[in-house]
């Protein structure tokens, strides 16, 4: 979050001033930290602004006109240089899911990176080939928990909400399988050891124990919950 922060100060430091007097001067990190914490809080709400809106509402905030490809291709950088790892077992499990006849989607909120710059990554750890549809938030108007997005996943896989599962981390995944009527939202807590900025912006009061009864702490747990929901 800090690299990004940096990298949205050296695109607006690096971009044309605006012809118009308003904004100039403005100090660039705080007009996009501002900005960015906007942006949470509109995805805690349900309501997507993409990292491209947020460069240009703190170019317009700074009198500065900067150019929202060049901060997106920094973005796919900084993505492609952080060290993802992939759950213990989760491969192995959505693989095995797979195989008895599950339909996969993958539904996040990008808030702070272009959903598209996660595809390479996932390639390579093995997983974009088990997920069958991808709904990234800044490709359209929603993030979880608003419905609308579970329900853009839904329609992409051809399913049913009454049959449909949603296994998150946290409330927003919870909420939102509640409020698109899904048979069920599962809780992962084997990863939930967030920073403390991470938990400021991202989770709200509650967020480590949402209302749910499905809940496991190792994938391999994750097979026995499902048939017990069928």
């Amino acid at each position: 979050m800090r690299a990004q922060v940096d990298l949205a100060t050296d695109v607006l430091a690096a971009a044309p001033t605006t012809g118009a007097a308003a904004g100039h001067g403005v100090p660039l990190r705080p007009a996009f930290e501002e900005v960015y914490a906007a942006a949470v809080a509109a995805s805690q709400a349900g309501r997507s602004v993409s990292p491209a809106r947020q460069i240009l509402e703190a170019g317009a905030r700074t009198g500065r006109a900067p150019e929202a490809s060049t901060y997106l291709n920094g973005l796919a950088s900084l993505v492609d240089r952080t060290p993802f790892t992939v759950a213990s077992g989760a491969v192995e499990v959505v693989q095995r899911l797979r195989e008895e006849g599950w339909a996969t989607a993958l539904v996040s909120n990008t808030v702070g990176e272009p959903g598209k710059a996660l595809l390479p990554v996932l390639r390579r750890l093995g997983v974009e080939s088990l997920i069958d549809a991808f709904v990234f938030s800044d490709e359209g108007p929603w993030t979880k928990p608003s419905p609308e997005i579970f329900r853009e996943a839904l329609e992409r896989l051809g399913g049913a909400p009454e049959r449909a599962v949603h296994v998150g981390d946290g409330w927003v995944d919870i909420e939102g399988a509640r409020r698109a009527n899904f048979r069920a939202g599962i809780l992962y807590t084997g990863l939930q050891h967030y920073g403390k900025k991470y938990r400021q912006l991202f989770l709200p009061e509650g967020w480590s124990n949402p209302s749910t009864p499905y809940r496991f702490r190792d994938w391999s747990e994750l097979p026995g919950l499902l048939a017990g929901l069928r």
